[in-house]
């Protein structure tokens, strides 16, 4: 019913797949929609479309998490790699560097640091690795670009979402009237 329809797309160019979101079938011509097997009443088809439009809903909300885990994941990224920069510049000085740093929310506490060339990262799960300067920097490097391309691709996943949304809603129209 609202699956892929993969038989129609088996001799175009090969599409980027959307995190396994089946793509919606838009409905043109309802008598011949209705003939196919399977769409035995308008009501059992209506429903399997509300369904298919609750699943995308769904998807949606799980994808817009991500977004904002993503959104708020690379500004934290991109803020480390600075003090890392900072801290390469001052790695080679004998002047301590005074800083305030994050003990809670909106609770900070002021530091001198000696120059150093090991750094300690959080990498989660309660979990803390220490590194050379210039390997933490490579890290966050890779890391911030892995980021900012699943942000990317999960905007565009967001618009073939919506994409789906709107053909799931007017091929229920259709139906209904």
């Amino acid at each position: 019913m609202a699956a892929t329809i993969e038989s129609s797309n088996a001799g175009a160019p090969s599409k980027k797949k959307h995190l396994g979101i089946p793509e919606a079938v838009f409905v043109e011509d309802v008598d011949s929609f209705m003939k196919q097997p399977g769409n035995d009443t308008a009501d059992a088809v209506l429903r399997k479309l509300d369904e298919q439009y609750q699943k995308y809903k769904y998807m949606e909300l799980n994808l817009a998490q991500k977004k904002l885990r993503l959104k708020s994941q690379i500004p934290q990224i991109k803020q480390t790699l600075e003090i890392l920069r900072h801290m390469q510049k001052k790695k080679d000085t004998t002047d301590p560097m005074d800083t305030h740093f994050l003990l809670a929310d909106n609770v900070y506490c002021k530091a001198t640091v000696p120059p150093t060339d090991k750094v300690c990262l959080w990498l989660g799960a309660n979990v803390m690795l220490e590194y050379d300067i210039d390997e933490a920097q490579s890290l966050l490097e890779k890391n911030l670009a892995t980021a900012s391309r699943n942000l990317e691709s999960l905007e565009e996943d967001l618009d073939f979402l919506r994409d789906q949304f709107t053909t799931t809603e007017v091929s229920q129209c259709a139906l209904a009237f």
